[in-house]
């Protein structure tokens, strides 16, 4: 089975939808990292929604959703660019048990201190320009209701979502509400009474259909009376960007005393990407050279011994 994206639209609403699928995604994501149940099905929520709301941006740039947490789980990270190309991984707090159960308060909004944030990260900025960021507190019961009410306060977009994810795949529908057009004739009552409608028949969809059944398959069950226009598949795919630069430069940012200190200690430093897990591994010459070269490329040298 591909990863997959529909995009459609109601004909005669203002409605637009999206449904995802993310099976080889997804799998790819957890071989290199093992969560609890409770822990990979709201990271792979996240990771669907992620998808969803990418496939909707005109931005050439990567958007990153965060959820700082305040409980045994610490960073869930969800990435997606232009392309669709997706990455994910979770922090949890050392030595922590977690039930399967375990609902998205008990796990990063233990204390009410939890926060959601969206970057929006573009590839080509202008000088001075700095990523657009929004933060909020974490407000909902589940990540469809979390995402629902940001997109309500900081984009006024009328948003419902509906995921589900398991160990095999995580999968989403997106429903949005257009803005009001000037000068078409369909009146707000209308424009009302058609969102009223099509949130109702995608709220008859239940979590295990979702798990259960392709996009194509769920598209036609539950809106086979709407005129829909369906537009190209899109397939997004999992890629990570992590370079043997972007690891030394984040050595660098530590500052020089403290990597000597710690190259004194552990005679090299050993880093795998917590996305990917790539293996880099820098040794005193390495990071010497990152402190005096003219610039990161020149102080950055892939040994030939270099593990992967």
């Amino acid at each position: 089975m591909k990863d997959n994206l529909q995009k459609f639209m109601f004909e005669h609403a203002g409605v637009r939808g999206e449904l995802v699928e993310l099976p080889n995604t997804w799998r790819e994501i957890l071989s290199h990292q093992t969560y609890p149940k409770a822990v990979q099905t709201i990271l792979g929520e996240l990771l669907a929604a992620s998808a969803l709301l990418s496939a909707n941006l005109k931005f050439n740039g990567t958007m990153i959703m965060q959820i700082h947490g305040d409980g045994p789980v610490r960073l869930l990270v969800v990435e997606c660019d232009a392309q669709l190309r997706l990455r994910a991984t979770a922090k949890l707090a050392p030595d922590v048990e977690i039930a399967d159960d375990a609902s998205l308060s008990d796990l990063v909004h233990q204390n009410g201190q939890g926060r959601f944030v969206i970057t929006l990260d573009p590839n080509d900025k202008m000088p001075g320009q700095q990523a657009y960021q929004g933060i909020v507190p974490l407000d909902g019961e589940s990540i469809a209701t979390v995402i629902e009410n940001y997109m309500m306060r900081s984009e006024q977009l009328d948003t419902k979502l509906w995921l589900a994810a398991d160990s095999e795949v995580t999968r989403g529908l997106l429903l949005q509400k257009l803005p009001k057009i000037g000068g078409t004739e369909s009146s707000v009552e209308d424009e009302t009474e058609a969102w009223n409608r099509a949130v109702i028949l995608g709220s008859t969809v239940k979590q295990q259909e979702l798990l259960d059944t392709d996009i194509d398959t769920l598209m036609n069950r539950l809106f086979w009376e709407e005129t829909l226009r369906v537009f190209e598949l899109q397939h997004p795919e999992f890629h990570c960007n992590c370079t043997r630069e972007k690891v030394g430069n984040m050595l660098k940012m530590l500052g020089e005393e403290e990597i000597k200190s710690a190259i004194a200690e552990l005679d090299k430093l050993d880093i795998n990407c917590d996305f990917c897990g790539k293996h880099y591994s820098f040794d005193q010459v390495d990071c010497a050279q990152l402190f005096v070269a003219s610039t990161l490329v020149d102080g950055v040298i892939t040994p030939s011994g270099s593990k992967h």
